[in-house]
């Protein structure tokens, strides 16, 4: 496989945000940093209220990227092997025979995944970091590429079970749409009565050898140190805050140097500049750190942190290219 250049990688990035923008309206930032996350081989968590277009961008980007499309509804009585898969004796050959689950595919939508029990939850676990399923102590690789796209409202809290730490760190970013403008929401109207039916069809922009081309583009943007040490400092200063109980790991500063790969990617630019970090520093940090409880009653979260630390840590000066 031939890797593109970051000029070609980015144009087709681009092509696919405006495939995903025939069915998705405005959001474009959102967009853009969701397909960041695609980019840099993360996962990444929608978190916003019903009816705002979670589900419908999680399809419509598996469309444009040509990936095989699978949608879990999360639900109380789901089971870890409703996931994975399980054996099933197979009677004409008098042997147990492994049907695989909906994690077997290009792009998972795990929708309401605060829906479901932890133990139905921990099952995307290895999925999601070691793209692998083991079932009955046997291994079976999950396809490549292989994303998850997960739901949560954030409005109900009967009859569901709140993400732990450790699968929150899982997810690359953490996402937000928020409601339209007005004129945005009459938009989706006058699309909706102009095509007389309720799917939207996009075309495939690209297919997984593309995106893993466009990926592979990613790895060869460059991190100046100055950069790197910018993004150490911005995880650390989370855990050092006086509101914060836990901060981000250093798995949130290695999400903060991927994601920023790919969002100057998208900009045309083969190297990292410190905006590129501010601009992905709260999808990235924001879930990662945990408040106190005696705050939790006030309007401090993790986003308010990550504000506080961006203000607080020095920028390093931009690199001008020789």
């Amino acid at each position: 496989m031939t890797t593109p250049t970051v000029a070609e990688a980015a144009e087709v990035a681009e092509r696919v945000l405006t495939e995903v923008g025939k069915a998705v309206v405005g959001k474009q930032e959102a967009l853009r940093l969701v397909l960041c996350a695609v980019l840099a081989k993360g996962h990444v968590l929608l978190e916003d209220f019903p009816g705002l277009g979670k589900t419908l961008a999680a399809r419509s980007f598996a469309q444009a990227l040509g990936l095989d499309f699978a949608r879990a509804q999360f639900t109380p009585d789901l089971l870890p092997s409703d996931l994975t898969g399980s054996f099933l004796y197979d009677q004409r050959t008098s042997s147990f025979e492994f049907r695989r689950g909906p994690l077997f595919t290009g792009l998972l939508l795990a929708d309401e995944i605060n829906r479901t029990p932890p133990k139905t939850q921990s099952a995307l676990l290895e999925a999601m970091q070691e793209r692998q399923v083991t079932v009955e102590g046997e291994t079976f690789a999950l396809p490549e590429p292989f994303h998850v796209l997960a739901t949560a409202n954030p409005i109900e809290y009967e009859g569901t079970y709140p993400l732990p730490e450790a699968q929150l760190d899982r997810f690359l970013l953490r996402v937000s749409f928020g409601y339209p403008s007005a004129s945005e929401e009459y938009d989706v109207i006058a699309r909706r009565v102009a095509r007389q039916q309720e799917e939207v069809q996009l075309s495939a922009v690209t297919d997984p050898a593309g995106l893993r081309a466009a990926q592979a583009a990613v790895e060869t943007v460059r991190v100046d140190e100055s950069v790197g040490r910018y993004c150490v400092a911005l995880a650390a200063a989370t855990r050092e805050h006086r509101d914060t109980l836990t901060g981000a790991s250093p798995r949130g500063s290695l999400g903060l140097v991927l994601t920023a790969r790919a969002f100057a990617l998208l900009r045309g630019r083969d190297y990292v500049i410190p905006e590129d970090v501010k601009a992905v520093a709260r999808p990235v940090l924001a879930h990662r750190v945990t408040v106190r409880p005696e705050l939790w009653m006030t309007q401090t979260t993790g986003r308010t942190i990550v504000d506080a630390v961006l203000a607080q840590v020095p920028t390093p000066s931009t690199l001008e290219r020789r």
